[in-house]
C-alpha cells in the first residue's frame, strides 16, 4: 500500500509536469504567432475605419461597490474604441453604489421595455445619463440574485450589440482593450464564440481617474503570489489550450462572448458559483449539438487589472467559493465526461478538469497526511525523500520562471528588471507559504458544497483605486 501510494504521487506529479511542458511549448509558439499576427497596424485599422468595428457591450455587475464604482465606470467609459456601451448592473446594493452612480454620472430613470431573453431576477429600473459625455452608459437596477451569473443575465438582456464583455467593477481595463480583443473574431475563418485575455493584479499599480499610469507588482504578499499564479494560468495554460481549441473556461473577470450564442445556450446559470466555466462549457456543448464549427481564443496581452485578495481572510473567501464552484460544475456537467458526442470537451477538457484541477487538492492533502504517517512510523527513506521534494518543488518554480519570461516576450509592462526579479524570487516561496493555503481553502469549498453549509458568496474588503477614499469599506464579490 505504501509503495502503491508513493508511486501514485510520483506518476501523478510527472503527468502534471508533462502536461505543463506540452502547454509551455504550445503557449510559446502561440504567443509568438499572436504577437506577429496582430500588430498596431491591425488595431489602427479599426480606428481608421470605425464602420468596420463591431459594436461591443461591456457588462459589469456591482453589489455594494461604493469605494470603487466611480473610478471603475470612468475607466470603462474612457476606452478607445469606435462603438461600445457600458452596462452597470446594480445587483440590489445596500450601500451608496446606486446613489453615487446617479449623482456622479447625472443619471435619470428612463422608460424601457425590458425583454427577458434569459432568466434573471426582476429589473426595477433602467437609467441613462442626461449628460452627453456619458451617453454610452446604462445602469440597470435589479433585485439581488445572489450570484454574479444572475446579474450578468440582466446585462445580457439589455445589451444592444452582438458581442459583450463579461467583467467586474473591481477591474481596470487597458484603453486599447476592445481593439485587441475583437481582432481574433474578425480574423478567423471559424465562428469565434469567446475570447479571453491575460488578467493581472491592480494592487500596487498607480491609478489616476480610472487610468493606470504606472504598472507595478503588488506590495502585499497574497496579491504578489496571485500575480504569478494568474500569469501561469493565462500565459501558459490558456495560451497552450488555445492551440488545440480546448480552453477550459473564459474568465469571469474578463472575457468577450458572442451574445447570440450565450442566449441560445440559455444564458448564465443563476445558480452557478462557477459561472465562467459553466457558460464556456455550455456554449461549446450548444455548438457541438448543433454541429456548428467554433473557436475559443486566448489573447496573451494584459488587458485587465483586477483587485486581488489583500489578506488570508479574503483569500479564504475567494478560494472557498471557487472550490464550491468547481465541485458544482463537475457534478452538473458529468454527462460530458468521456462523451464522444462532445469531442475535445468530452475527451480532453473534462478529464483535465477532473484529474488535474479537481483532484489535485485532494491528492496533495492526502499525500501530506500519508507523509506524516510515514514520519511517525519511521518508514521514510530519506535517501529519496529529499529528491522527491526537490523534484516537485523545481517543477513549479520552473513553470513560474518560464511564465515571467513569456511576459517579457510580449513587452515590458514593469519598468525595470528588479520588479520582474521580485516576481521570480517570491515565486520560490509560493509552494511553502501560499499554495498550502489554496489547497486547504479549496477543500473547504468542496466540503461546503457537499454539506450545503455557508452557501453564499462572502465579502471582500475593497482597498479602492484611490487610497484616500474610504479605503477600508467592506464589499462583496470576493
Amino acid at each position: 500500500m505504501i509503495y502503491f501510494f508513493t508511486y501514485l504521487i510520483y506518476f501523478y506529479a510527472t503527468a502534471l509536469a508533462l502536461f505543463y511542458l506540452g502547454l509551455m511549448i504550445m503557449s510559446y509558439y502561440n504567443t509568438l504567432r499572436y504577437r506577429y499576427r496582430y500588430t498596431e497596424r491591425e488595431e489602427s485599422y479599426l480606428k481608421d475605419f470605425p464602420e468596420e468595428a463591431p459594436g461591443i457591450s461591456i457588462v459589469a455587475p456591482a453589489f455594494n461597490e461604493e469605494v470603487i464604482i466611480y473610478d471603475s465606470v470612468n475607466s470603462l467609459l474612457n476606452l478607445d474604441y469606435p462603438t461600445f456601451e457600458v452596462i452597470i448592473v446594480n445587483d440590489g446594493s445596500k450601500d451608496k453604489t446606486l446613489d453615487i452612480l446617479i449623482e456622479e454620472f447625472e443619471l435619470e430613470e428612463m422608460p424601457y421595455y425590458y425583454a427577458y431573453k434569459v432568466y434573471c431576477r426582476p429589473v426595477r429600473r433602467v437609467f441613462r445619463s442626461k449628460n452627453p459625455a456619458y451617453s454610452k452608459l446604462k445602469v440597470v437596477d435589479k433585485e439581488n440574485g445572489g450570484t454574479k451569473a444572475d446579474a450578468m443575465n440582466a446585462g445580457v438582456n439589455i445589451a444592444q450589440y452582438d458581442y459583450f464583455i463579461n467583467t467586474d467593477v473591481d477591474c481596470i481595463l487597458a484603453e486599447d482593450t476592445l481593439s485587441k480583443i475583437i481582432l481574433p473574431v474578425l480574423d478567423s475563418d471559424k465562428h469565434v464564440i469567446a475570447v479571453g485575455a491575460t488578467m493581472r493584479m491592480v494592487n500596487g499599480c498607480t491609478i489616476d481617474k480610472g487610468r493606470i499610469t504606472r504598472v507595478k507588482p503588488p506590495n502585499r504578499l497574497i496579491p504578489l503570489f496571485q500575480e504569478t499564479e494568474y500569469l501561469r494560468s493565462y500565459l501558459v495554460a490558456k495560451m497552450g489550450w488555445s492551440i488545440v481549441n480546448a480552453i477550459p473556461n473564459v474568465s469571469g473577470g474578463f472575457g468577450l462572448f458572442d451574445r447570440n450564442v450565450v442566449v441560445a445556450a440559455g444564458g448564465f446559470d443563476s445558480a452557478s458559483h462557477a459561472e465562467d466555466m459553466d457558460m464556456t462549457v455550455r456554449m461549446v456543448a450548444y455548438m457541438r449539438e448543433n454541429k456548428k464549427a467554433y473557436r475559443i481564443v486566448q489573447c496573451p496581452y494584459s488587458l485587465c487589472w483586477t483587485e486581488g485578495p489583500p489578506n488570508i481572510k479574503v483569500l479564504n473567501r475567494q478560494r472557498t467559493r471557487w472550490g464550491r464552484g468547481m465541485l458544482q460544475f463537475i457534478i452538473d456537467h458529468r454527462k460530458f465526461f468521456l462523451n464522444k458526442d462532445y469531442g475535445r470537451l468530452g475527451f480532453l477538457v473534462m478529464p483535465y478538469i477532473v484529474f488535474f484541477e479537481f483532484l489535485a487538492p485532494i491528492i496533495e492533502f492526502t499525500g501530506f497526511l500519508f507523509l506524516l504517517f510515514l514520519l511517525f512510523t519511521n518508514q521514510v527513506n530519506f535517501d529519496t525523500f529529499w529528491m522527491m521534494i526537490a523534484y516537485a518543488y523545481l517543477i513549479g518554480l520552473s513553470v513560474s520562471i518560464v511564465t515571467v519570461s513569456y511576459d517579457l516576450v510580449l513587452g515590458k509592462l514593469y519598468k525595470n528588471f528588479w520588479e520582474y526579479l521580485k516576481l521570480v524570487l517570491f515565486s520560490a516561496f509560493e509552494a511553502i507559504l501560499y499554495h498550502p493555503l489554496v489547497v486547504i481553502f479549496t477543500l473547504r469549498g468542496y466540503v461546503q458544497y457537499l454539506t450545503r453549509k455557508n452557501f453564499k458568496w462572502g465579502q471582500m474588503t475593497r482597498q479602492g483605486f484611490s487610497p484616500s477614499k474610504n479605503a477600508n469599506t467592506v464589499h462583496n464579490n470576493a
